[in-house]
């Protein structure tokens, strides 16, 4: 009894969206959805959030006209992101673990948001980066969406034993696009290649019927490539050369941010569009991380607090900050109450409509356990990697292993661990995260699959422009030293 009743404490919640789902649209009318989610930008990664080195003026002017959580949850690392918010799931449950080796796949049979939006009337498009499955029945196009414009894997030109893998070759600048399944060779630097697709799409959807526009930019991630003029200054300030692409791939989001809200204006369409700003972890090459302790792949709060930016004139008050804890997999049932969905095996989602806090950011909110895990553990080794980095956090604490206890209040650099003063909280903590972790195991379904010879982008490539397949080049995974037999 007492372990249903803690799993219970976590799904509750979202039974009072269950219980109202498919009425009428939750602000009176359907609107058009522009969620942007980049990579590997972190909280404070913005001019407005107190970053010393960026000037981001435009996703300032967006955050000063939006709604914000501030307190928005998501997982450590980028996949594991992407799977919560189209599942409306934690991403373990969903099968993923990891954002290589096939892992980052999430498995068949899931409902997804852009499923569910379509059934609602939506028409559906995503540009740039997917990063759940490179394979045919796992592609976006699979998956709820009718518009297709996307890199594979991870990023631009990354490549990995099994079936994740970009267009062979490619580069930030210049690559080869997937869109609709066939290749288009482009010119340009890939987040004004993104902005640029997703903008001429929305042109012809508008007035038609409402429209969902996922755009979700490799940038900042890793190799830290930025177009010249947007570099200058971070040498000039004697920056590291990762530091230099990094700041400069987010100045550069940030004039692509800039273009779309002009355009928006242009149509004459800003009243009828919800747009969503928000990042999938936190930061990896910045150099500013205010008072956060973490940055991508780590469960504190600095890997997994981004910014929350939720914009709709004329419905949406604009400069509220809505404080209560908000996570990536309640943005599903919220749009789903927000356009008059029905997610279907609504069940099995741990998400909560957020609609009550977009109407009132004081709505009375029964809090809940929250819990990451930063995964990517050796083949196989799910069942012993329960203890391998994981976090539980509810509104005021944050559980780091099962020993450190912050008090993210009073202490939001987790300096003081105070789990003697609060030990009842941390042993429901560390119960409800094994309960969780028990009843993730089974969906981990991709732990033992067999990694495929080639990456499919790139027998995709291949067949399109009558390329010879080459042959099998064998890698062999690392063991992780711990794995490792002495010799």
């Amino acid at each position: 009894m007492y372990r249903i009743a803690l799993w219970s404490f976590l799904i509750v919640p979202y039974l009072s969206f269950t219980q109202s789902a498919a009425a009428d649209p939750a602000f009176g009318k359907q609107p058009n959805i522009i969620l942007i989610i980049t990579d590997d930008q972190g909280y404070y990664d913005l001019s407005a959030h107190g970053n010393p080195h960026l000037a981001t003026p435009n996703l300032d002017q967006l955050r000063d006209e939006s709604l914000r959580f501030t307190r928005f949850q998501v997982s450590p690392t980028c996949a594991p992101t992407r799977s919560a918010i189209m599942s409306g799931r934690a991403p373990f449950y969903v099968g993923v673990t990891h954002t290589i080796l096939e892992r980052e796949r999430m498995k068949l049979g899931v409902p997804t948001m852009p499923e569910m939006l379509r059934d609602a009337g939506y028409t559906t498009g995503i540009f740039g980066k997917w990063h759940l499955g490179d394979q045919d029945p796992y592609r976006p196009d699979q998956r709820g969406f009718d518009e297709v414009f996307i890199h594979g894997a991870g990023g631009i030109g990354q490549s990995y034993s099994g079936s994740c893998g970009d267009a062979p070759g490619n580069k930030y600048f210049d690559p080869a696009i997937l869109h609709n399944n066939t290749f288009e060779k482009t010119k340009g630097f890939c987040t004004d290649l993104f902005f640029t697709q997703a903008m001429k799409w929305m042109g012809t959807q508008k007035g038609k019927k409402p429209f969902f526009a996922y755009i979700t930019t490799n940038a900042p991630h890793g190799p830290f490539i930025a177009p010249d003029s947007y570099k200058k200054k971070f040498i000039d300030a004697g920056m590291s050369s990762s530091t230099v692409g990094f700041y400069g791939m987010i100045e550069n989001i940030d004039d692509n941010v800039g273009r779309l809200t002009k355009q928006l204006a242009d149509w004459g369409i800003e009243n009828e569009t919800l747009l969503i700003f928000m990042t999938d972890n936190g930061p990896s090459a910045s150099n500013y991380n205010g008072d956060h302790k973490g940055k991508k792949g780590s469960v504190d709060e600095g890997g997994t607090r981004v910014p929350s930016f939720w914009r709709w004139p004329g419905v949406l008050k604009p400069g509220t900050d809505v404080s209560t804890m908000a996570n990536h997999y309640d943005i599903l049932p919220t749009f789903a109450e927000i356009v008059e969905g029905s997610p279907k095996q609504q069940d099995q989602l741990h998400g909560r409509s957020l609609v009550p806090l977009l109407k009132n950011a004081d709505a009375p909110w029964e809090d809940r356990f929250r819990v990451f895990h930063k995964g990517r553990w050796g083949k196989g080794a799910a069942g012993t990697s329960r203890d391998n980095g994981f976090a539980v956090r509810n509104q005021r604490f944050r559980l780091v292993g099962r020993t450190a206890l912050y008090d993210m209040e009073k202490d939001p650099s987790q300096k003081s661990n105070v789990i003697d003063e609060h030990p009842e909280l941390a042993k429901k903590m560390n119960a409800a995260y094994d309960q969780w972790y028990d009843e993730a195991l089974p969906n981990m379904v991709n732990e033992d699959a067999p990694l495929t010879g080639h990456n499919t982008f790139h027998l995709m490539f291949w067949k399109q422009y009558d390329m010879e397949v080459p042959p099998v080049r064998v890698r062999t995974p690392r063991t992780p030293k711990k794995n490792r037999k002495k010799k």
